[in-house]
């Protein structure tokens, strides 16, 4: 079951900003999904993936969003656990 969340409004350090070719080759603008990521609007997550990012929130720990695109391609980001990184990519480049 997929669910959608609505944004904690927690923000948090998204470290350096990166997206591999899959993501990019979309060719859409990556940032208004960056900003729902970054509020802690998660997307289409199951229940698991959701209390594991509140928990992340909490006591530390990777963040991990998906969104489904027009069309139905679906886009990760992922922050990890230390906040030096996120990353835009397809499922299919984990």
């Amino acid at each position: 079951m997929t669910t959608t969340t609505q944004p904690t409004l927690k923000t948090f350090p998204l470290g350096q900003i990166v997206a591999t070719p899959g993501a990019l080759g979309l060719g859409i603008d990556l940032l208004p999904l960056l900003r729902r990521h970054a509020r802690g609007d998660w997307g289409e997550m199951c229940e698991e993936d959701l209390r594991a990012n509140d928990a992340a929130l909490l006591r530390g720990g990777r963040l991990f969003s998906g969104y489904t695109l027009p069309g139905g391609r679906r886009l990760w980001i992922i922050t990890e656990a230390d906040h030096s990184v996120t990353t835009f990519l397809l499922p299919e480049e984990y």
